[in-house]
């Protein structure tokens, strides 16, 4: 029997025919998650992991400007202490954790920018369709002076290579939809948002049809031959970056809509 609809103004959630579909609702924000999304879509995908009938799950943003477009800046005016950064990480590892480890097919329809946390969301997905107006990156390095997680690190290396990881996130640009397909990021593009959703659909629909023990056990499989940093290999770092002086400059830039004085320190 299939899990009961729920959601909330900001994700919703829905389940027809065995094939779930996670909507991030904030178009007017390009979809940037809160914390309660973050958890939200985590409680899902515990959810999905107890009910056999669902057989695939579908990540989507509202609307045709992006799918996600991190997390909502708003919310870091909040920390003050190492322990917040470091809790942030920490809840960011567990969320994109759990999204990783759900046993069922994870497909990300991909439409407009796709950035921050949003990048790190599709990065945990199985199969990745964009559009022709689809743009992905972590501009982080030209934004907010913060970082990556370890483990969102560890997947960005995992798909694309260590030097092009590099590359992407040194450079802080947007990688247009084929670029993005070459490299990895994307497993198909097609036309726009009407097709996308049509092919995403047909995608579930199709791995929702086959033997779902194999689905499991490759996932599985290919989740554990990647090496990804633990959050104590890279506590360190985290502090560096989220307690820096430029961390706080990027924030109030973004904030104001003006561009960062970095200090390098």
């Amino acid at each position: 029997m299939n899990a009961p609809v729920t959601g909330s103004d900001d994700l919703i959630y829905a389940v027809d025919d065995g094939i779930a579909k996670i909507t991030f609702n904030r178009p007017q924000a390009r979809n940037a998650m809160t914390f309660a999304m973050y958890d939200q879509m985590a409680s899902i995908c515990e959810a999905i992991n107890a009910d056999r009938s669902i057989k695939a799950l579908i990540l989507t943003g509202a609307g045709d400007k992006a799918f996600a477009s991190g997390t909502d800046i708003s919310q870091f005016r909040a920390f003050k202490t190492a322990q917040d950064a470091l809790d942030y990480e920490a809840r960011i590892d567990r969320v994109l954790g759990t999204l990783e480890l759900c046993r069922v097919p994870v497909i990300a329809a991909i439409a407009g920018a796709c950035t921050g946390g949003g990048a790190g969301i599709a990065a945990c997905c199985d199969i990745r369709i964009g559009t022709e107006s689809t743009r992905i990156g972590f501009p982080i390095a030209r934004t907010l002076g913060n970082c990556l997680s370890m483990s969102n690190i560890s997947r960005v290396v995992s798909l694309i290579g260590p030097a092009r990881t590099k590359d992407l996130i040194f450079k802080a640009r947007l990688v247009e939809a084929p670029e993005a397909l070459a490299l990895g990021l994307l497993n198909e593009i097609v036309p726009d948002v009407g097709a996308l959703q049509t092919r995403a659909l047909e995608t579930a629909k199709l791995v929702a049809s086959h033997a779902p023990i194999t689905l499991e056990v490759t996932k599985e499989a290919v989740r554990r031959i990647r090496r990804t940093l633990s959050r104590d290999e890279g506590e360190d770092l985290i502090l560096r970056a989220y307690m820096s002086e430029d961390f706080r400059e990027g924030m109030d830039a973004f904030l104001n809509k003006r561009t960062p004085n970095w200090k390098g320190k």
